[in-house]
C-alpha cells in the first residue's frame, strides 16, 4: 500500500526535533532525517536556546534544504518538553514524528511507518531501536519481513517500550496530549504523554525492527538510574486518569516492573 499522502502545499510529516548544545552530534542526525526515503516531510529544529554553533548549523542545513526550518526559542525550558510542544504547534504536517539531535534514522523509517500506518489505520507508530556510543558502528538492515506487535495502555504501564525517536503520530492527537513541562518530569516527560495517548486511543502498533539509533553518551539524564526510577515513580503517583482516579499501589509494582524488564533489555539485548 502507498504511504500516507499529503495535501497539497502541505507536507504529510513534520519531524520536530528540539536540541540544546547539540554541537557535537545534530550534523549526523539532521543527515539522517535528509536520507529518508520518504521525502514529504518538513524537519522544525527548535533550539533551546543553545550556547554552543547548533544554530548555526542547522542555517546551514536549512540553505540548501528548504525542508528544514529553525525555530530559535526566546527562553530556555531546560527540557525537551517545551521545544517539541513548540514544534508541534508550528507543525505543518498531519503526522508528527520526533527525533532527538543525537540519534539516528535507518533511512526507511518514515516510509516504512508511513505505509503502516496506512495499512492498520493506527494514529501512533513506534518502531524498535539499537543502542550505539559511535555511529560507525551503529549497523540498519533492511527488514526481509515486517513484525507488527500491538501496544496497549497497561503493557506501557508494565514495560515502556516506546522510545520517542521513534514516534509517528497524528499530530491532532498529539495537540491535545501535550509534554508536561514540568522539570520534575524530565527525562520522563515522554512516557506521561504515552501513557495518556495510550489510555485514549487504546492501541498503537509498533514495528519490531531497529528504525532507530539511540545514542549512549556518558553523563545523560537516563544514565541515572536511580534519578530515573524516582521521576518515573513520580510520573505514575501523579497519573490520573480520565475518570479522575489514580493508580494508588500501581505506582510502585509498575515502576518496579519497568525498570527490571529495562536492565534485560538495555543490558542484555541492548535494544529495544
Amino acid at each position: 500500500m502507498a504511504p500516507v499522502a499529503s495535501s497539497a502545499g502541505t507536507p504529510a510529516v513534520s519531524v520536530i526535533m528540539p536540541a540544546y548544545n547539540a554541537q557535537g552530534h545534530i550534523a549526523t542526525t539532521l543527515a539522517s532525517v535528509q536520507a529518508q526515503t520518504f521525502t514529504d516531510f518538513e524537519l522544525l529544529v527548535v533550539d533551546d536556546c543553545s550556547t554552543d554553533s547548533t544554530a548555526e548549523m542547522v542555517r546551514a542545513f536549512s540553505a540548501t534544504d528548504e525542508r528544514v526550518r529553525l525555530i530559535e526559542l526566546k527562553r530556555n525550558y531546560g527540557t525537551p518538553a517545551g521545544p517539541r510542544n513548540v514544534g508541534v504547534r508550528s507543525a505543518g504536517g498531519e503526522w508528527i514524528a520526533f527525533i532527538d539531535a543525537d540519534d539516528i534514522w535507518h533511512p526507511r523509517k518514515l516510509e516504512v511507518q508511513m505505509q503502516t500506518i496506512a495499512a492498520t489505520g493506527a494514529q501512533f507508530c513506534s518502531t524498535g531501536m539499537l543502542d550505539f556510543k559511535d555511529e560507525a558502528g551503529l549497523r540498519f538492515t533492511d527488514p526481509s519481513k515486517l513484525a507488527i506487535e500491538t501496544l496497549g495502555f497497561l503493557s506501557q504501564l508494565v514495560k515502556c517500550s516506546i522510545v520517542t525517536s521513534s514516534v509517528v503520530v497524528r499530530r491532532e492527537l498529539i495537540t491535545r496530549i501535550p509534554f508536561n513541562e514540568s522539570l520534575r518530569y524530565k527525562a520522563r516527560e515522554d512516557f506521561d504523554c504515552w501513557l495518556h495517548c495510550h489510555e485514549e486511543i487504546g492501541k498503537s502498533v509498533k514495528i519490531m525492527h531497529p528504525m532507530v539509533g539511540y545514542r549512549i553518551t556518558s553523563g545523560q539524564i537516563s544514565g541515572s538510574k536511580w534519578r530515573m526510577v524516582r521521576r518515573h515513580y513520580h510520573v505514575l503517583r501523579r497519573y490520573r486518569f480520565r475518570s479522575g482516579g489514580a493508580l494508588g499501589i500501581g505506582a510502585v509494582v509498575f515502576t518496579f516492573s519497568h525498570f527490571l524488564l529495562s536492565l534485560y533489555y538495555r543490558l542484555i539485548k541492548k535494544g529495544l
